[in-house]
């Protein structure tokens, strides 16, 4: 069920007999020559209709804007900072707190998100106001994303090229795959951005020219498919594990 799509008599049900919501955040940022700036809002909105078409929870309307100022000098890369994503983020949970919802997941499909979107998850769940998690979609099927790219990449990368391919090939720029891994950063390992143990970069820009990371023409639609299925699949049973949980179970533990 699509929260947007529902005439309001008609949510009523569903805030009855269910406490769980699914939340699709992403970003708009630039994604290399080759992928739409709405990469990460458009996986996370897919992942998570499709989540609740096939289990019938709530999906509400996506956070399409996030913390990306580290893409700040590409075209049209737009960003909030930290604190005001965390408020916002927080108070759209607590609004729907207000109509009976207590258990939340963040679809997320934007690093820069994460570490906030955990922090929203502590504070609602240390005043006992809801349990909340952020999912990232690759997170959930590891091995699987590792073993269908030879060279892969934390952004732009093939993982990301394929997801796009699957669910709106009309926005990759396939003639531009070979620019965007010749004009990027193939290899990326730890000791990437380091100076004798300390992070040296701050933008995405001081590590790539063109914004992008691994080799993006090792990506193909039916990857993408088979990844978008797989982390469906992992979505669907963590939102049944989540709302199987008695509410107490999920709140913080009594003082010793």
């Amino acid at each position: 069920m699509y929260l947007a799509d529902e005439a309001w008599p008609d949510l009523g049900s569903y805030f009855e007999a269910e406490s769980l919501a699914i939340v699709p955040v992403g970003s708009t940022e630039q994604h290399g020559p080759h992928l739409p700036e709405g990469t990460d809002h458009m996986i996370a909105e897919a992942l998570a209709r499709k989540a609740a078409d096939r289990s019938g929870y709530l999906c509400t309307p996506t956070v399409t804007v996030g913390v990306s100022p580290h893409h700040r000098q590409f075209h049209g890369t737009m960003w909030v900072d930290p604190p005001q994503f965390r408020d916002y983020v927080e108070n759209l949970t607590r609004n729907l707190t207000y109509h009976g919802i207590d258990r939340v997941v963040y679809v997320n499909a934007h690093g820069g998100n994460v570490e906030h979107l955990r922090e929203v998850g502590r504070r609602l769940h240390q005043d006992r106001t809801a349990f909340a998690v952020e999912w990232m979609w690759n997170e959930s099927i590891p091995d699987l994303v590792d073993d269908a790219f030879e060279t892969n990449g934390p952004h732009g990368g093939p993982k990301e090229t394929a997801m796009i391919m699957h669910i709106a090939p009309g926005l990759v720029h396939g003639d531009r795959l070979a620019e965007a891994r010749d004009g990027g950063l193939v290899e990326w390992g730890r000791g990437g951005g380091r100076v004798h143990g300390a992070r040296t970069f701050y933008d995405a820009i001081e590590n790539t020219d063109n914004g992008v990371l691994g080799d993006q023409t090792d990506a193909t639609p039916e990857k993408g498919e088979r990844l978008f299925e797989a982390a469906t699949e992992q979505l669907v049973a963590l939102c049944d594990w989540m709302a199987d949980r008695p509410f107490d179970d999920l709140m913080p533990r009594e003082h010793v």
